[in-house]
């Protein structure tokens, strides 16, 4: 084997064994060359995720349903005001629990409680502001939160890979071009991808409905771009 040969074997098996905790082990052989890269895709966002509750509380359960039933129905009359169609909402989360007071030393049962979790896609985005208005002016939210997200992430991931293995490629095709060899065939790769998520858009709470501000906290500001990491090992043979 000659030195350079061995020089590439021995590189190969100091960085298999160092990401052996995430990936097989690849066997390290003669005139081969292993190289990672990492690559990105910067998108902007597509679709908003809107979600927010409804959450009463009453003596009785039947009292805490048909309380919650009125607060729901104004959460319908708000997205019909915003133009929005109610029915591309989605209830995620229904709850009828009984509610507790242990601060005299015993459990007293002291009413009912009904959550219901709303969710909302939007692709318009001038609708944001006006639906977060309304359900402000309402009073019938305990939270809003607003995030950002493309619809296809999986189109996204594709082209942070592609990234990552053109630089993984390109590294490959300097060593070899650097030891007076050239690049061979793709014999082993591994490919991770990353999508880092936003944080939710600052909570609306009942308390911020008596003093709602004229202007939307969101207008005139530009969502966040979604960012979509991958990481690529490749394993090719050498001429």
């Amino acid at each position: 084997m000659s030195r350079l040969s061995c020089l590439f074997a021995l590189l190969l098996a100091c960085v298999s064994f160092a990401s052996a905790q995430e990936h097989p082990t690849v066997t390290a052989q003669p005139n081969s060359v292993y190289v990672g890269a990492d690559g990105k895709y910067d998108a902007a966002p597509d679709t908003a995720l809107i979600q927010f509750n409804v959450s009463v509380q009453e003596e009785t359960p039947q009292a805490a349903y048909d309380h919650a039933a009125k607060e729901t129905e104004q959460v319908r009359q708000a997205m019909r005001a915003s133009g929005i169609d109610p029915k591309s909402a989605n209830i995620g989360f229904l709850s009828v629990q009984p509610v507790y007071d242990y601060r005299a030393g015993k459990q007293k049962l002291t009413g009912y409680r009904v959550s219901v979790d709303i969710s909302l896609k939007l692709k318009d985005f001038s609708r944001i502001g006006p639906l977060t208005q309304q359900l402000a002016d309402a009073n019938v939210s305990e939270s809003l939160n607003v995030n950002y997200t493309l619809d296809n992430i999986d189109e996204a991931k594709n082209k942070a890979v592609e990234d990552a293995y053109r630089r993984a490629r390109a590294s490959a095709d300097t060593i070899a071009r650097a030891s007076g060899r050239t690049l061979g065939e793709l014999s082993y790769a591994t490919v991770d991808t990353f999508e880092n998520q936003r944080p939710p858009y600052p909570r609306v709470m009942r308390a911020m409905a008596a003093s709602a501000a004229p202007a939307a906290p969101t207008e005139e500001f530009t969502p966040q771009s979604v960012n979509v990491t991958a990481h690529v090992n490749a394993l090719y043979t050498l001429k």
